[in-house]
């Protein structure tokens, strides 16, 4: 499946590190890598069995992933994908916003990297629990990845769970992870042409945050034609534009933030609502 960046690696097996909220360690248990890659010396018909491979590959992750929304939808939780390149700020705006949110809301996190537990601890510091998925050589989460790590968190009934995905605008965007919502995080330093460049992830996305903004006046970048050029990719996609590292850490109005709010409008917008919620209609 992805034999260019390495995930083929049989040796590479991806390993799950829980941080629950209140756990003073960290458990850690490991599962095998799911992906049926093919062998480096396959023959002439290498081209045939990839595909069908391929096709086979996805449609097992789709099942799960199937599965797995409905184990959500069965809780009333939502799931939010985040996707992007490296340092476009997932992390940072995950952290605003469980600090945003935590006190109306029960929240949880899946963390995917290459490696380190460094932003699950972010998050952790947060008061959050949080599970970490290092994937090794492996260049994105994949629905059985994400299914072990929720049973690992057993969010509880109303919750919103983010998935962190791994810092790439290719292949992620090809796994369905049972998600209730994929969002996609683009920077303004990232330049204005992300969309052509990558179409298959914006093509995918419910929204599109343009994050960073507060750095546009330092920057020779057209917010407008930035918009309009994931408009022309996903005309159906909402799109914010914000900043999450305007104001420090815990101070006051942290809603006041540009682009914060209508973030967490969005949110508040796609949640599931419960029997309860839509008796008395709040």
């Amino acid at each position: 499946m992805c034999e260019t960046c390495g995930c083929d690696d049989p040796t590479a097996a991806p390993r799950l590190t829980s941080f629950p909220a209140d756990a003073g360690e960290a458990g850690r248990s490991g599962h095998d890598h799911p992906h049926e890659h093919p062998p480096a010396d396959a023959d002439a018909d290498a081209d045939d069995r990839t595909l069908r491979l391929e096709q086979r590959v996805l449609a097992k992750n789709d099942d799960l992933a199937r599965r797995t929304r409905e184990w959500l939808a069965a809780r009333n939780v939502l799931a939010v994908n985040l996707m992007s390149s490296p340092g476009s700020g997932k992390t940072t705006l995950l952290e605003r916003t469980v600090r945003g949110l935590a006190e109306g809301w029960p929240l949880a996190v899946v963390e995917g990297d290459q490696e380190s537990v460094r932003d699950a601890e972010r998050i952790r510091a947060g008061g959050i629990p949080v599970v970490q998925i290092n994937t090794g050589r492996g260049c994105h989460l994949d629905a059985d990845m994400v299914d072990r790590a929720l049973r690992v968190l057993e969010p509880p009934e109303d919750a919103v769970v983010f998935v962190e995905n791994v810092g790439n605008l290719v292949c992620p965007a090809l796994f369905d992870l049972g998600e209730g919502a994929r969002v996609v995080l683009t920077s303004v330093t990232e330049g204005e042409d992300k969309p052509l460049k990558y179409p298959h992830m914006f093509a995918q996305a419910d929204l599109v945050l343009l994050t960073k903004c507060d750095l546009v006046p330092f920057l020779a970048v057209d917010v407008d034609r930035s918009i309009g050029l994931i408009r022309r990719i996903n005309p159906a996609a909402d799109v914010l534009t914000l900043s999450a590292l305007h104001l420090p850490a815990g101070s006051a109005g942290a809603d006041a933030e540009p682009g914060l709010s209508a973030w967490y409008a969005w949110l508040r917008a796609r949640r599931p609502r419960t029997d309860a919620r839509r008796r008395t209609g709040a």
